[in-house]
């Protein structure tokens, strides 16, 4: 990995960590959209598209509102498709994927230690913001958004630094590598249809998803 693909993904790694809360909210934390720049950017668009596809799939049971804990996926899509970029997509799929989901949720555990630090700052400043005083809750809110600069730029780094360490690893053997990747692209189907099923509630909308699905397949049957 030369210095520019290099310089070029930690800036987009850390766009798309920002991008998840913080900051824009343009969805291009979405593993569809982190990992397809990230292939642009490693000149394998294709590569891009299918393991940001695949980690969509897990992505998508993920609600990032309130105080729930989720994982992070968008500087983890970016390392996965690092790592499996420039290979054979069955031999790369699985691998990749799997780094994917690792990073992910340990970028989850880096989302609640921001949440600490930002409830730290605004219990120092709690006397000043009740007093009114002009510039705190900037300075709070900079504090915040600083801190998450940070948190995205080191995980992206820490993203990039195992991708690269796993291309010099030892490679799986071909079983090996697609029953990876039948494991992995098999759990992201479980992961969507279990989310679906929760979601759905009241058996009105469980028909509603079953209509749906039935659309879906017949749809599938007519190509």
């Amino acid at each position: 990995m030369n210095e520019f693909p290099l310089g070029a993904l930690m800036v987009w790694g850390t766009v798309v960590g920002l991008d998840l809360a913080s900051m824009l909210q343009g969805l291009f934390n979405r593993p569809l959209v982190a990992g397809a720049v990230a292939g642009v950017i490693l000149n394998d668009p294709m590569a891009g598209l299918r393991i940001g596809l695949a980690l969509e799939l897990y992505a998508l049971d993920v609600l990032p509102v309130g105080a729930s804990r989720y994982p992070d996926y968008g500087a983890a899509t970016v390392a996965a498709v690092a790592l499996g970029a420039g290979q054979a997509w069955t031999a790369a799929l699985g691998p990749a994927v799997l780094l994917g989901l690792v990073l992910a949720h340990f970028g989850g555990l880096t989302i609640v230690l921001h949440r600490r630090i930002t409830a730290w700052a605004l219990r120092r400043a709690e006397v000043s913001l009740d007093r009114g005083d002009p510039g705190v809750a900037s300075r709070v809110h900079g504090l915040g958004l600083l801190a998450d600069l940070v948190r995205s730029t080191a995980l992206a780094a820490l993203g990039l630094l195992a991708a690269e360490l796993l291309k010099h690893a030892p490679q799986l053997d071909v079983a090996t590598q697609r029953a990876l990747a039948v494991v992995v692209v098999g759990g992201g189907f479980v992961a969507v249809i279990g989310g679906a099923l929760r979601r759905a509630g009241t058996a009105r909308r469980m028909l509603w998803l079953a209509a749906g699905l039935a659309l879906g397949v017949i749809g599938l049957g007519l190509r």
